[in-house]
Protein backbone atom coordinates (compact mmCIF):
# COMPACT_ATOMS: atom_id res chain seq x y z
CA UNK A 1 0.00 0.00 0.00
CA UNK A 2 0.92 3.47 -0.55
CA UNK A 3 0.92 5.72 2.12
CA UNK A 4 -1.56 8.75 2.29
CA UNK A 5 0.10 12.20 2.29
CA UNK A 6 -0.03 13.91 5.64
CA UNK A 7 -1.73 17.14 5.44
CA UNK A 8 0.98 18.58 7.52
CA UNK A 9 3.98 18.34 5.18
CA UNK A 10 6.37 17.66 8.33
CA UNK A 11 4.18 15.12 10.03
CA UNK A 12 5.74 11.47 9.11
CA UNK A 13 3.12 9.41 7.44
CA UNK A 14 2.57 5.95 8.19
CA UNK A 15 6.09 3.83 8.34
CA UNK A 16 6.24 1.43 4.71
CA UNK A 17 9.42 0.71 3.27
CA UNK A 18 10.96 3.98 1.37
CA UNK A 19 11.89 2.71 -2.11
CA UNK A 20 13.56 5.33 -4.57
CA UNK A 21 13.47 4.68 -7.87
CA UNK A 22 11.08 3.20 -10.20
CA UNK A 23 13.00 1.02 -12.61
CA UNK A 24 12.83 -2.72 -12.84
CA UNK A 25 14.80 -3.02 -9.77
CA UNK A 26 12.61 -0.88 -7.69
CA UNK A 27 9.66 -2.10 -8.82
CA UNK A 28 10.57 -5.75 -8.53
CA UNK A 29 11.41 -4.78 -4.71
CA UNK A 30 8.10 -3.75 -4.69
CA UNK A 31 6.18 -6.49 -5.59
CA UNK A 32 7.65 -8.97 -3.65
CA UNK A 33 7.26 -6.64 -0.26
CA UNK A 34 3.72 -6.26 -1.23
CA UNK A 35 3.51 -10.09 -1.49
CA UNK A 36 5.05 -10.84 1.91
CA UNK A 37 2.86 -8.75 3.56
CA UNK A 38 4.87 -5.57 4.42
CA UNK A 39 3.52 -1.93 3.12
CA UNK A 40 6.10 0.38 0.68
CA UNK A 41 6.07 3.43 -0.70
CA UNK A 42 7.93 3.95 -4.31
CA UNK A 43 8.40 7.18 -5.33
CA UNK A 44 10.64 8.31 -8.44
CA UNK A 45 11.64 11.99 -9.78
CA UNK A 46 10.92 11.00 -13.29
CA UNK A 47 7.09 12.58 -14.38
CA UNK A 48 6.42 9.73 -15.79
CA UNK A 49 7.69 6.18 -16.89
CA UNK A 50 10.39 5.56 -19.17
CA UNK A 51 9.25 5.17 -22.99
CA UNK A 52 13.04 4.75 -23.92
CA UNK A 53 15.63 1.82 -22.72
CA UNK A 54 18.90 -0.29 -23.61
CA UNK A 55 18.61 -3.16 -21.65
CA UNK A 56 16.66 -6.24 -23.85
CA UNK A 57 17.66 -9.52 -22.59
CA UNK A 58 15.48 -11.33 -19.49
CA UNK A 59 17.38 -14.21 -17.88
CA UNK A 60 16.77 -17.89 -17.17
CA UNK A 61 16.99 -16.87 -13.46
CA UNK A 62 15.01 -14.15 -13.43
CA UNK A 63 11.99 -16.01 -15.02
CA UNK A 64 12.88 -18.58 -12.52
CA UNK A 65 12.28 -15.65 -9.89
CA UNK A 66 9.40 -14.21 -11.87
CA UNK A 67 7.62 -18.22 -12.18
CA UNK A 68 8.01 -17.62 -8.45
CA UNK A 69 5.85 -14.43 -8.39
CA UNK A 70 3.09 -15.29 -10.73
CA UNK A 71 4.08 -13.34 -13.82
CA UNK A 72 6.53 -15.73 -15.46
CA UNK A 73 4.01 -16.91 -18.45
CA UNK A 74 2.90 -12.56 -19.16
CA UNK A 75 6.62 -12.15 -19.95
CA UNK A 76 7.72 -14.74 -21.59
CA UNK A 77 4.25 -14.32 -23.98
CA UNK A 78 5.47 -10.46 -24.36
CA UNK A 79 9.07 -11.14 -25.77
CA UNK A 80 10.83 -13.07 -28.14
CA UNK A 81 13.13 -16.12 -27.36
CA UNK A 82 16.06 -15.40 -29.28
CA UNK A 83 16.80 -18.59 -31.97
CA UNK A 84 20.29 -17.40 -32.30
CA UNK A 85 23.51 -15.01 -32.69
CA UNK A 86 24.38 -14.10 -36.22
CA UNK A 87 28.32 -12.49 -36.58
CA UNK A 88 28.80 -10.62 -39.61
CA UNK A 89 32.02 -9.99 -40.75
CA UNK A 90 32.73 -7.10 -43.73
CA UNK A 91 29.19 -6.88 -44.75
CA UNK A 92 28.16 -10.47 -45.08
CA UNK A 93 27.10 -13.24 -42.16
CA UNK A 94 30.39 -15.08 -40.94
CA UNK A 95 28.73 -17.39 -38.58
CA UNK A 96 25.83 -18.23 -36.46
CA UNK A 97 25.75 -19.24 -33.02
CA UNK A 98 22.26 -21.25 -32.28
CA UNK A 99 20.36 -20.14 -29.12
CA UNK A 100 17.35 -22.23 -29.13
CA UNK A 101 17.15 -24.33 -25.79
CA UNK A 102 20.49 -23.42 -24.61
CA UNK A 103 19.83 -24.46 -21.78
CA UNK A 104 18.17 -28.08 -22.16
CA UNK A 105 17.47 -29.20 -19.17
CA UNK A 106 18.86 -26.47 -16.88
CA UNK A 107 15.58 -24.72 -16.00
CA UNK A 108 12.09 -24.24 -17.88
CA UNK A 109 13.45 -21.17 -19.40
CA UNK A 110 16.18 -22.55 -21.38
CA UNK A 111 16.81 -19.38 -24.07
CA UNK A 112 17.12 -15.79 -23.58
CA UNK A 113 13.94 -13.81 -23.42
CA UNK A 114 13.88 -10.22 -25.41
CA UNK A 115 11.77 -8.10 -23.93
CA UNK A 116 13.22 -4.51 -23.45
CA UNK A 117 13.31 -2.43 -20.56
CA UNK A 118 10.46 -0.20 -20.86
CA UNK A 119 7.53 -2.70 -22.25
CA UNK A 120 9.23 -4.77 -18.79
CA UNK A 121 8.30 -1.83 -15.90
CA UNK A 122 5.04 -1.30 -17.77
CA UNK A 123 4.10 -4.85 -16.81
CA UNK A 124 5.51 -4.50 -13.46
CA UNK A 125 3.62 -1.16 -12.48
CA UNK A 126 0.85 -2.62 -13.83
CA UNK A 127 1.12 -5.99 -11.79
CA UNK A 128 1.91 -3.62 -8.82
CA UNK A 129 -1.16 -1.54 -9.50
CA UNK A 130 -2.89 -4.13 -9.02
CA UNK A 131 -1.59 -5.05 -5.81
CA UNK A 132 -2.80 -1.65 -4.45
CA UNK A 133 0.77 0.39 -4.59
CA UNK A 134 0.93 2.98 -6.95
CA UNK A 135 4.27 4.92 -8.28
CA UNK A 136 4.92 8.04 -7.11
CA UNK A 137 5.99 10.48 -9.62
CA UNK A 138 8.01 13.78 -9.48
CA UNK A 139 8.75 12.91 -6.06
CA UNK A 140 12.58 13.60 -5.39
CA UNK A 141 14.62 12.76 -2.39
CA UNK A 142 16.42 15.69 -1.48
CA UNK A 143 18.38 14.30 1.94
CA UNK A 144 18.30 11.50 4.59
CA UNK A 145 19.31 11.27 8.30
CA UNK A 146 19.55 8.05 10.59
CA UNK A 147 18.97 7.12 14.10
CA UNK A 148 18.81 3.47 15.48
CA UNK A 149 15.33 2.96 14.51
CA UNK A 150 14.63 4.98 12.00
CA UNK A 151 15.29 7.00 8.28
CA UNK A 152 14.10 10.24 7.81
CA UNK A 153 13.82 11.51 4.26
CA UNK A 154 13.60 14.54 2.95
CA UNK A 155 11.10 14.50 0.09
CA UNK A 156 10.55 17.37 -2.79
CA UNK A 157 6.81 16.75 -4.13
CA UNK A 158 5.20 16.55 -7.35
CA UNK A 159 3.36 20.10 -6.04
CA UNK A 160 6.67 21.73 -4.68
CA UNK A 161 6.04 21.12 -1.36
CA UNK A 162 8.34 19.34 0.86
CA UNK A 163 7.97 16.40 3.27
CA UNK A 164 9.94 14.54 6.26
CA UNK A 165 9.13 10.82 5.92
CA UNK A 166 9.93 8.55 8.83
CA UNK A 167 10.44 5.42 7.54
CA UNK A 168 12.00 1.88 9.30
CA UNK A 169 14.23 1.49 6.11
CA UNK A 170 15.12 3.27 2.68
CA UNK A 171 15.94 1.31 -0.57
CA UNK A 172 17.95 3.44 -2.80
CA UNK A 173 16.99 1.58 -6.60
CA UNK A 174 17.97 5.57 -8.27
CA UNK A 175 20.24 4.07 -10.85
CA UNK A 176 23.73 5.14 -11.81
CA UNK A 177 23.26 8.78 -10.51
CA UNK A 178 21.67 7.67 -7.28
CA UNK A 179 20.43 10.37 -5.09
CA UNK A 180 20.65 7.56 -1.99
CA UNK A 181 24.02 6.90 -2.69
CA UNK A 182 25.21 10.58 -2.69
CA UNK A 183 23.67 11.09 0.27
CA UNK A 184 25.12 8.27 2.18
CA UNK A 185 28.88 10.02 0.95
CA UNK A 186 29.70 6.09 -0.43
CA UNK A 187 32.44 5.91 -2.75
CA UNK A 188 31.32 4.08 -6.35
CA UNK A 189 35.38 3.23 -7.26
CA UNK A 190 35.87 2.19 -11.38
CA UNK A 191 35.94 3.91 -14.66
CA UNK A 192 34.29 5.36 -17.45
CA UNK A 193 34.81 3.58 -21.16
CA UNK A 194 36.18 5.87 -23.92
CA UNK A 195 33.19 5.06 -26.49
CA UNK A 196 30.01 6.70 -26.59
CA UNK A 197 27.01 4.70 -27.80
CA UNK A 198 23.87 5.06 -29.06
CA UNK A 199 20.57 3.30 -29.08
CA UNK A 200 17.85 3.70 -31.77
CA UNK A 201 14.33 2.12 -32.11
CA UNK A 202 13.14 1.62 -35.94
CA UNK A 203 11.46 0.03 -38.12
CA UNK A 204 14.03 -1.48 -40.78
CA UNK A 205 14.03 -4.49 -43.50
CA UNK A 206 17.18 -6.82 -44.59
CA UNK A 207 18.94 -9.94 -43.50
CA UNK A 208 19.40 -8.99 -40.12
CA UNK A 209 15.48 -7.99 -39.05
CA UNK A 210 14.56 -12.06 -38.78
CA UNK A 211 14.08 -12.16 -35.20
CA UNK A 212 17.02 -13.10 -34.13
CA UNK A 213 20.54 -11.14 -32.77
CA UNK A 214 22.85 -9.97 -35.25
CA UNK A 215 26.18 -8.74 -33.96
CA UNK A 216 28.87 -6.54 -36.64
CA UNK A 217 32.64 -7.95 -35.69
CA UNK A 218 33.95 -5.73 -38.30
CA UNK A 219 35.97 -3.20 -36.29
CA UNK A 220 35.98 -1.91 -32.82
CA UNK A 221 33.03 0.28 -33.22
CA UNK A 222 30.41 -2.07 -32.02
CA UNK A 223 26.91 -2.75 -33.62
CA UNK A 224 24.25 -5.05 -32.71
CA UNK A 225 20.40 -5.53 -34.26
CA UNK A 226 18.19 -6.85 -31.68
CA UNK A 227 14.63 -8.17 -32.31
CA UNK A 228 11.21 -6.52 -30.71
CA UNK A 229 7.66 -8.48 -31.38
CA UNK A 230 6.83 -6.20 -34.49
CA UNK A 231 7.84 -7.55 -37.70
CA UNK A 232 10.79 -5.52 -38.92
CA UNK A 233 10.43 -3.64 -35.26
CA UNK A 234 14.45 -3.34 -34.26
CA UNK A 235 17.12 -1.70 -31.66
CA UNK A 236 20.08 -1.02 -32.73
CA UNK A 237 23.03 -0.30 -30.13
CA UNK A 238 26.11 0.62 -31.12
CA UNK A 239 29.66 2.53 -30.51
CA UNK A 240 30.21 5.88 -31.97
CA UNK A 241 33.26 6.04 -34.11
CA UNK A 242 35.84 8.93 -32.66
CA UNK A 243 35.84 10.78 -35.89
CA UNK A 244 32.26 12.17 -34.62
CA UNK A 245 32.53 12.31 -31.60
CA UNK A 246 35.64 14.58 -31.07
CA UNK A 247 34.17 17.91 -32.28
CA UNK A 248 30.81 17.73 -32.33
CA UNK A 249 28.07 18.87 -30.77
CA UNK A 250 25.04 16.77 -29.89
CA UNK A 251 24.69 13.35 -32.18
CA UNK A 252 21.11 12.04 -34.44
CA UNK A 253 20.83 8.80 -35.80
CA UNK A 254 21.96 10.32 -39.14
CA UNK A 255 25.55 10.44 -38.29
CA UNK A 256 25.33 6.80 -37.63
CA UNK A 257 23.08 4.71 -39.73
CA UNK A 258 25.52 4.46 -42.50
CA UNK A 259 27.01 2.10 -40.52
CA UNK A 260 24.22 -0.32 -39.81
CA UNK A 261 22.97 0.23 -43.70
CA UNK A 262 26.95 -0.64 -44.78
CA UNK A 263 27.92 -3.46 -42.08
CA UNK A 264 24.85 -5.18 -41.48
CA UNK A 265 22.58 -4.18 -44.33
CA UNK A 266 20.01 -3.08 -42.50
CA UNK A 267 17.72 -0.66 -44.48
CA UNK A 268 15.65 1.65 -41.69
CA UNK A 269 12.41 2.83 -42.92
CA UNK A 270 11.55 4.80 -39.67
CA UNK A 271 13.02 6.21 -36.95
CA UNK A 272 11.16 6.38 -33.79
CA UNK A 273 13.91 7.65 -30.99
CA UNK A 274 17.36 7.72 -31.00
CA UNK A 275 19.85 8.21 -27.69
CA UNK A 276 23.29 8.38 -27.02
CA UNK A 277 25.15 7.19 -23.08
CA UNK A 278 28.17 6.39 -21.86
CA UNK A 279 29.12 2.77 -20.23
CA UNK A 280 30.65 2.86 -16.77
CA UNK A 281 32.14 -0.36 -14.69
CA UNK A 282 31.44 0.62 -11.16
CA UNK A 283 30.87 -1.11 -8.10
CA UNK A 284 29.81 0.85 -4.44
CA UNK A 285 32.51 0.11 -1.91
CA UNK A 286 28.82 -0.83 0.26
CA UNK A 287 25.65 -2.04 -0.83
CA UNK A 288 24.71 -1.23 3.08
CA UNK A 289 24.82 2.04 5.50
CA UNK A 290 22.43 1.13 8.77
CA UNK A 291 18.98 0.97 7.75
CA UNK A 292 19.33 2.12 3.93
CA UNK A 293 20.33 -0.28 0.81
CA UNK A 294 21.81 -0.06 -2.64
CA UNK A 295 20.35 -2.15 -5.09
CA UNK A 296 20.78 -2.02 -8.80
CA UNK A 297 22.68 0.18 -10.56
CA UNK A 298 23.07 2.97 -7.69
CA UNK A 299 25.13 -0.16 -6.49
CA UNK A 300 27.13 -1.36 -9.38
CA UNK A 301 27.21 -0.68 -13.29
CA UNK A 302 28.99 -2.38 -15.85
CA UNK A 303 29.22 -3.07 -20.03
CA UNK A 304 26.27 -4.44 -21.38
CA UNK A 305 28.37 -7.54 -22.40
CA UNK A 306 26.06 -10.00 -21.45
CA UNK A 307 22.76 -8.44 -21.09
CA UNK A 308 23.27 -8.57 -17.06
CA UNK A 309 22.62 -5.21 -15.61
CA UNK A 310 18.99 -5.84 -15.18
CA UNK A 311 19.18 -8.98 -14.22
CA UNK A 312 21.44 -8.51 -11.24
CA UNK A 313 19.01 -5.52 -10.03
CA UNK A 314 16.22 -7.49 -10.35
CA UNK A 315 18.70 -10.26 -8.56
CA UNK A 316 19.39 -7.52 -5.82
CA UNK A 317 15.91 -6.91 -5.31
CA UNK A 318 14.62 -11.09 -4.82
CA UNK A 319 17.95 -10.99 -2.34
CA UNK A 320 16.77 -8.03 -0.35
CA UNK A 321 13.08 -8.61 0.17
CA UNK A 322 12.25 -11.96 1.83
CA UNK A 323 15.24 -10.82 4.36
CA UNK A 324 13.90 -7.56 4.89
CA UNK A 325 10.19 -8.59 5.16
CA UNK A 326 11.27 -11.40 8.00
CA UNK A 327 12.94 -8.70 10.08
CA UNK A 328 9.90 -6.19 9.56
CA UNK A 329 7.75 -8.30 10.58
CA UNK A 330 9.52 -9.58 13.59
CA UNK A 331 10.34 -13.09 12.78
CA UNK A 332 14.31 -13.09 12.33
CA UNK A 333 17.19 -10.55 13.85
CA UNK A 334 18.49 -7.90 11.85
CA UNK A 335 21.59 -9.24 11.63
CA UNK A 336 20.35 -11.22 8.53
CA UNK A 337 20.55 -8.17 6.51
CA UNK A 338 24.17 -7.93 6.94
CA UNK A 339 24.21 -11.13 4.06
CA UNK A 340 22.59 -9.09 1.34
CA UNK A 341 25.65 -7.13 1.06
CA UNK A 342 27.77 -10.66 1.71
CA UNK A 343 26.10 -12.17 -1.25
CA UNK A 344 25.12 -9.94 -3.49
CA UNK A 345 28.41 -7.54 -3.63
CA UNK A 346 30.65 -10.02 -3.74
CA UNK A 347 28.38 -11.36 -6.86
CA UNK A 348 28.83 -7.50 -8.17
CA UNK A 349 32.22 -7.34 -8.01
CA UNK A 350 33.12 -10.74 -10.20
CA UNK A 351 30.41 -10.25 -12.86
CA UNK A 352 32.31 -5.96 -12.87
CA UNK A 353 35.52 -7.92 -13.48
CA UNK A 354 33.93 -10.55 -16.05
CA UNK A 355 32.38 -7.91 -18.33
CA UNK A 356 35.08 -5.47 -18.44
CA UNK A 357 37.93 -8.16 -19.64
CA UNK A 358 35.11 -9.08 -22.47
CA UNK A 359 34.25 -5.52 -23.60
CA UNK A 360 37.56 -4.77 -23.37
CA UNK A 361 38.17 -7.55 -25.79
CA UNK A 362 35.33 -6.51 -28.20
CA UNK A 363 36.30 -2.89 -28.17
CA UNK A 364 39.78 -3.11 -28.69
CA UNK A 365 41.80 -1.63 -31.63
CA UNK A 366 45.22 -3.48 -33.35
CA UNK A 367 45.98 -6.14 -35.09
CA UNK A 368 45.66 -9.08 -32.41
CA UNK A 369 42.46 -7.60 -31.43
CA UNK A 370 40.98 -7.53 -35.15
CA UNK A 371 42.10 -10.90 -36.06
CA UNK A 372 40.44 -12.63 -32.96
CA UNK A 373 37.20 -10.98 -33.68
CA UNK A 374 36.97 -10.99 -37.27
CA UNK A 375 39.14 -14.81 -37.88
CA UNK A 376 38.99 -16.67 -34.31
CA UNK A 377 35.66 -16.05 -32.78
CA UNK A 378 33.47 -16.37 -36.09
CA UNK A 379 35.17 -19.48 -36.52
CA UNK A 380 35.34 -20.93 -33.47
CA UNK A 381 32.22 -20.12 -31.64
CA UNK A 382 29.81 -22.28 -33.65
CA UNK A 383 32.17 -25.09 -32.64
CA UNK A 384 32.64 -24.31 -28.78
CA UNK A 385 28.86 -24.18 -28.65
CA UNK A 386 28.00 -27.34 -30.23
CA UNK A 387 30.00 -29.14 -27.17
CA UNK A 388 27.58 -29.83 -24.51
CA UNK A 389 29.59 -29.14 -21.96
CA UNK A 390 30.75 -25.47 -23.35
CA UNK A 391 27.46 -24.88 -24.12
CA UNK A 392 25.73 -25.42 -20.61
CA UNK A 393 28.77 -23.72 -18.77
CA UNK A 394 27.74 -20.35 -21.01
CA UNK A 395 24.15 -20.69 -20.46
CA UNK A 396 24.69 -21.32 -16.24
CA UNK A 397 27.14 -18.53 -16.54
CA UNK A 398 24.77 -15.82 -19.11
CA UNK A 399 21.68 -17.16 -17.11
CA UNK A 400 23.01 -16.20 -13.73
CA UNK A 401 21.51 -19.86 -13.00
CA UNK A 402 25.35 -20.58 -12.17
CA UNK A 403 25.08 -17.82 -9.15
CA UNK A 404 25.74 -19.74 -5.42
CA UNK A 405 26.37 -17.77 -1.91
CA UNK A 406 28.41 -20.99 -1.02
CA UNK A 407 30.07 -18.58 1.31
CA UNK A 408 27.50 -16.69 3.13
CA UNK A 409 26.54 -16.50 6.47
CA UNK A 410 23.51 -18.35 6.22
CA UNK A 411 25.07 -21.53 3.89
CA UNK A 412 25.75 -24.85 5.84
CA UNK A 413 26.09 -28.23 4.75
CA UNK A 414 26.69 -30.46 1.18
CA UNK A 415 24.97 -33.59 0.26
CA UNK A 416 26.99 -35.00 -3.02
CA UNK A 417 27.39 -32.04 -5.59
CA UNK A 418 25.30 -29.72 -4.08
CA UNK A 419 25.94 -27.38 -1.30
CA UNK A 420 24.27 -24.62 0.88
CA UNK A 421 24.53 -21.81 -0.93
CA UNK A 422 24.04 -23.30 -4.33
CA UNK A 423 20.52 -22.28 -6.71
CA UNK A 424 18.66 -26.01 -6.14
CA UNK A 425 18.98 -27.71 -9.19
CA UNK A 426 16.08 -27.90 -11.72
CA UNK A 427 14.81 -31.13 -12.72
CA UNK A 428 11.75 -32.51 -15.03
CA UNK A 429 9.96 -35.01 -13.89
CA UNK A 430 8.40 -38.15 -15.16
CA UNK A 431 5.12 -36.58 -14.73
CA UNK A 432 5.68 -33.46 -17.10
CA UNK A 433 5.95 -31.08 -14.08
CA UNK A 434 9.32 -29.94 -12.55
CA UNK A 435 11.18 -29.52 -9.01
CA UNK A 436 10.14 -25.52 -8.80
CA UNK A 437 6.33 -25.92 -10.02
CA UNK A 438 5.60 -25.73 -6.19
CA UNK A 439 7.66 -23.03 -5.19
CA UNK A 440 5.45 -20.17 -5.61
CA UNK A 441 5.55 -17.18 -3.35
CA UNK A 442 8.87 -16.31 -0.88
CA UNK A 443 9.03 -18.78 1.60
CA UNK A 444 11.24 -21.39 2.98
CA UNK A 445 10.66 -25.24 2.18
CA UNK A 446 12.09 -28.71 2.41
CA UNK A 447 12.95 -30.80 -0.23
CA UNK A 448 13.58 -34.40 -0.14
CA UNK A 449 14.22 -36.48 -3.09
CA UNK A 450 13.47 -40.54 -2.56
CA UNK A 451 12.06 -41.37 0.83
CA UNK A 452 11.44 -39.32 3.69
CA UNK A 453 13.17 -41.12 6.94
CA UNK A 454 11.18 -41.38 10.02
CA UNK A 455 10.85 -38.01 12.08
CA UNK A 456 11.70 -35.59 9.68
CA UNK A 457 7.72 -34.80 8.98
CA UNK A 458 6.73 -34.27 12.38
CA UNK A 459 9.85 -31.96 12.67
CA UNK A 460 9.11 -30.07 9.53
CA UNK A 461 5.72 -29.53 11.29
CA UNK A 462 7.19 -28.40 14.40
CA UNK A 463 9.20 -25.67 12.54
CA UNK A 464 6.11 -24.75 10.09
CA UNK A 465 8.45 -25.65 7.13
CA UNK A 466 6.25 -26.85 4.05
CA UNK A 467 7.75 -30.21 3.22
CA UNK A 468 8.06 -31.33 -0.33
CA UNK A 469 8.80 -35.14 -1.36
CA UNK A 470 9.57 -35.97 -4.72
CA UNK A 471 9.76 -40.02 -5.60
CA UNK A 472 13.86 -40.79 -6.63
CA UNK A 473 14.11 -40.44 -10.56
CA UNK A 474 17.38 -41.31 -12.24
CA UNK A 475 17.95 -37.99 -14.15
CA UNK A 476 18.24 -36.61 -10.16
CA UNK A 477 21.16 -37.86 -9.61
CA UNK A 478 22.23 -36.24 -13.00
CA UNK A 479 21.63 -32.91 -11.91
CA UNK A 480 23.78 -33.71 -8.14
CA UNK A 481 21.09 -34.28 -6.23
CA UNK A 482 20.93 -37.13 -3.83
CA UNK A 483 18.87 -39.83 -2.58
CA UNK A 484 17.47 -39.22 0.66
CA UNK A 485 19.08 -35.84 1.35
CA UNK A 486 17.45 -33.15 3.19
CA UNK A 487 17.10 -29.85 1.35
CA UNK A 488 16.19 -26.63 3.13
CA UNK A 489 15.30 -24.07 0.61
CA UNK A 490 15.48 -20.32 1.15
CA UNK A 491 12.89 -18.30 -0.37
CA UNK A 492 14.77 -17.52 -3.88
CA UNK A 493 15.08 -21.13 -4.22
CA UNK A 494 19.09 -21.13 -3.15
CA UNK A 495 20.22 -23.90 -0.59
CA UNK A 496 20.34 -22.87 2.82
CA UNK A 497 21.16 -26.44 4.64
CA UNK A 498 22.24 -29.55 3.14
CA UNK A 499 22.40 -32.72 4.72
CA UNK A 500 23.05 -36.06 3.56
CA UNK A 501 21.97 -37.91 6.34
CA UNK A 502 18.55 -36.12 6.96
CA UNK A 503 18.45 -36.07 10.48
CA UNK A 504 15.72 -33.93 11.89
CA UNK A 505 18.08 -33.32 14.96
CA UNK A 506 20.36 -31.65 12.37
CA UNK A 507 17.24 -29.55 10.78
CA UNK A 508 16.09 -28.49 14.19
CA UNK A 509 19.98 -27.34 15.24
CA UNK A 510 19.92 -25.32 11.92
CA UNK A 511 16.76 -23.86 12.29
CA UNK A 512 17.45 -22.73 16.22
CA UNK A 513 21.11 -21.22 15.65
CA UNK A 514 20.48 -19.75 12.33
CA UNK A 515 17.14 -17.88 13.67
CA UNK A 516 15.21 -18.63 10.55
CA UNK A 517 11.99 -19.28 11.22
CA UNK A 518 10.02 -18.40 14.66
CA UNK A 519 9.91 -22.09 16.72
CA UNK A 520 7.05 -22.47 19.24
CA UNK A 521 8.81 -23.39 22.83
CA UNK A 522 7.34 -26.16 24.63
CA UNK A 523 5.36 -25.26 27.38
CA UNK A 524 6.94 -26.66 30.95
CA UNK A 525 4.55 -28.58 32.57
CA UNK A 526 4.49 -27.92 36.58
CA UNK A 527 6.11 -29.98 38.71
Amino acid sequence: MCAKASANPWESPAAPILIVGAGPTGLVLALCLTRLGVPVRIIDKAAEAGTTSRALGVHARTLEFYRQLGISDAVVAAGIKSAGVNLWVRGSKAARVPLTNMGSGLTRFPYLLIYPQDAHERLLIATLAREGVEVERSVELVSLGQSHDSVTAHLKLADGSEQLAAVPYLAGCDGASSSVRQALTKTFPGGTYSHLFYVADVEAKGPATNKEVHIDMEDADFLGVFPLTKEGHVRLIGSVGDELQNGRGSLGFGDVRGKALRNLKVEVIKENWFSTYRVHHRVADHFREGRVFLLGDAAHVHSPVGAQGMNTGIGDAINLSWKLASVVKGEVPAAILDTYEQERRAFALRLVATTDKAFTLVTSRGFWARLLRTRIVPLMAPRLFGIPAIRRMMFRTVSQIGISYRKSALSLGSAGKIHAGDRLPWVQLKSGGDNFAQMTGLRWRVHIYGRVPAGIKGTCEELHLPLQAFPWEHSMRKRGLTQGALYLMRPDSHVAFADLRCMPDRLREYVRKSLLVPIPQPVEQPA
